[in-house]
């Protein structure tokens, strides 16, 4: 590659989830002139073929919303995915050991499907595969920001950036997709707010006795929140069984600690443990497949935006995934930040402008604090065993199934409006 400065419309950091979806939200945006952006995605990681699972996603399985599914087949990706999704019709949420119980139905709000349940893998393969024709996406990979001069470029007012591979190059707008850790941060110097749960999430593919019949739980129990996802019979570790609904996405959110005492069972040792926290709504479980765990934090960044730079997704914001809205909450990023900038294009505006990037930070504040406080406030309210929390609980998650405006701010919020 030639190592003079070469120059991008906009400049993704990051090829994950978020990185992708934002990529083709922008592709097909025009400029005055009627030609396309010129987009390019740096990731570390080599993408290998579209028919492999690239490095860059794992084997996790998302919780999308209502509203993230509509998003996706606006894009055009749901069609590589709806053979595969799982919906969500129903979800029972209950508190073991208690009264508490309630009900979310999909019927009850006049959809079909509350939302879907979908391997990660999955996801970033349709992404790819949309992306693959985009003749204004360029990839750098594997490839990393080493270093980024925030001054203005005299000619451009572009941002320049140093490369690993030695490259250089040089945006009107840097949009850091690249994660929890997020580098572009980093060099802008902006400040988190985090927050060690001391926990992790155990993540396995389960089968059960009893078909789920589209059905979600969350239940809260003294060994920590479980959560069992309705998976499709498609595909997976476990897609021989012979029912066709009985696989399903285990995350059960323990201690340190207690992760360590469970992954040192054996097979039918934590089916047993697992079958004693959970209970018997699904029957007995049958097989379990690999288990991999992931620690679990809070982290907030202190600013959104920087100097012709905005934080998208996990750069901005990591949450507990006790209700599943992590990466519903990042889409949401990516979806305001695409149409910003259709504005801002059809305008002939600065697309990097600190006015753009002002009106981002500010759209997105709300649904991102209320979505950080409802996950926040669930864990610190189920892991809470003081007899007036316990009743209180109980009382609201009873109350909920007759108080109507209280159950549809809730649906609404996991739907994703």
């Amino acid at each position: 590659m030639d190592k003079s400065k070469i120059a991008f419309d906009i400049i993704i950091s990051g090829g994950g989830l978020s990185g992708c979806l934002m990529a083709l939200s922008l592709a097909k945006l025009t400029k005055a002139d009627g030609s396309l952006l010129s987009i390019a995605i740096v990731e570390v990681n080599e993408l290998t073929q579209q028919n492999n699972t690239p490095a860059l996603f794992d084997d996790r399985v998302l919780a999308l919303s209502h509203g993230s599914a509509a998003y996706l087949k606006d894009m055009g990706v749901w069609q590589h995915l709806a053979n595969d999704a799982c919906a969500i019709e129903k979800i029972d949420i209950s508190d073991r050991g208690h009264y508490g119980k309630a009900r979310l139905e999909a019927q009850e709000h006049n959809v079909t499907a509350l939302g879907y349940v979908i391997e990660m893998a999955l996801i970033g393969k349709g992404l790819l595969t949309e992306l693959a024709d985009k003749t204004n996406i360029h990839w750098l990979c594997p490839d990393s920001i080493i270093d980024i001069n925030w001054q203005p470029n005299n000619d451009t007012n572009n941002i320049s950036i140093a490369l690993s591979s030695g490259q250089s190059v040089e945006t009107s707008l840097l949009l850091a997709c690249d994660g929890a850790n997020s580098p572009c941060r980093q060099f802008a110097g902006i400040n988190v707010s985090d927050s060690d749960y001391h926990q992790v999430a155990l993540i396995a593919n389960v089968a059960t006795e009893n078909p789920h019949q589209n059905k979600a739980f969350e239940r809260f129990t003294e060994f920590g929140p479980i959560a069992m996802l309705p998976l499709s019979e498609s595909r997976g570790e476990l897609k021989t069984e012979p029912s066709t609904k009985n696989r399903c996405s285990l995350v059960w959110t323990m201690s340190s600690e207690q992760s360590e005492h469970v992954l040192a069972l054996n097979d039918n040792d934590l089916k047993a443990q697992l079958e004693l926290a959970f209970g018997h709504w699904l029957g007995a479980i049958t097989h379990i497949g690999k288990r991999d765990v992931y620690p679990l934090v809070l982290l907030q960044a202190q600013q959104q935006t920087y100097h012709r730079m905005a934080l998208i997704g996990n750069a901005s914001h990591t949450i507990h995934p006790i209700a599943g809205q992590g990466f519903n909450l990042g889409l949401r990023d990516v979806e305001l930040m695409a149409s910003l900038l259709a504005k801002q294009l059809q305008a002939n505006r600065d697309i990097g402008s600190f006015a753009l990037l002002n009106d981002y930070a500010k759209q997105r504040l709300l649904d991102q604090k209320q979505v950080i406080a409802l996950t926040d406030s669930l864990v610190t309210l189920f892991a809470n065993d003081l007899p007036p929390l316990v009743t209180g609980r109980n009382i609201a998650l009873k109350m909920m199934n007759y108080i109507s405006p209280l159950k549809n701010t809730l649906v609404n919020k996991l739907m994703g409006y």
